[in-house]
């Protein structure tokens, strides 16, 4: 029984739709043990998730398609809620970072996120009192972008409708997302 506990534990599923990334990323969990698997959608989820119950998972937040990482999310966390999920962006905003979180990740990381932060992200599943709180507030750029970025996760990453319930032109937003080197 604690064999098949600890086998379980050392399966990782990847859901990215870059294909190169999830290569990389693949590769690198298998040199340290893991068995891996990927889905590039929440589609191609559903079939690897009847044949096993990972330890892991590895979630990218914008998936090209109809469903966002977070969907994915709740798609894994339902199969097993006891799955160490850590989802990964380059959209990385408080608004999609805590509704991650409320689906079931345990962790949420900015991109670029390499195997050694993703692994120890696994590690800090568990909340900490011992994180540094800091007395800068929001500027209000920051503000803007974290309006936008979570507008952007209720629309699916839809330009347009984000830009309409912004009240903002779409060219406006796309300058706007444009200047931040965004993955």
């Amino acid at each position: 029984m604690m064999e098949e506990a600890e086998e379980q534990q050392r399966h990782l599923l990847i859901v990215e739709d870059d294909a190169a990334f999830a290569r990389t990323l693949a590769r690198s969990f298998e040199r340290r043990g893991y068995a891996v698997a990927h889905a590039s959608s929440l589609d191609e989820l559903q079939p690897l998730l009847e044949k096993q119950t990972p330890g892991y998972a590895v979630v990218d937040l914008k998936l090209n398609g109809e469903a966002s990482g977070l969907a994915c999310v709740q798609a894994l966390h339902a199969h097993d809620p006891e799955m160490l999920i850590v989802v990964l962006t380059g959209f990385a905003s408080i608004a999609t970072a805590v509704e991650a979180i409320k689906l079931g990740a345990c962790h949420y990381l900015a991109k670029p996120s390499n195997t050694d932060d993703i692994e120890a992200a696994f590690g800090r599943a568990e909340g900490s009192t011992e994180v540094e709180l800091t007395n800068r507030s929001s500027s209000i750029k920051t503000l803007e972008w974290e309006r936008i970025h979570e507008t952007l996760a209720e629309t699916g990453f839809n330009i347009s409708e984000t830009a309409r319930r912004l009240g903002m032109h779409r060219r406006t937003l796309a300058r706007k997302l444009g200047k931040q080197q965004v993955k």
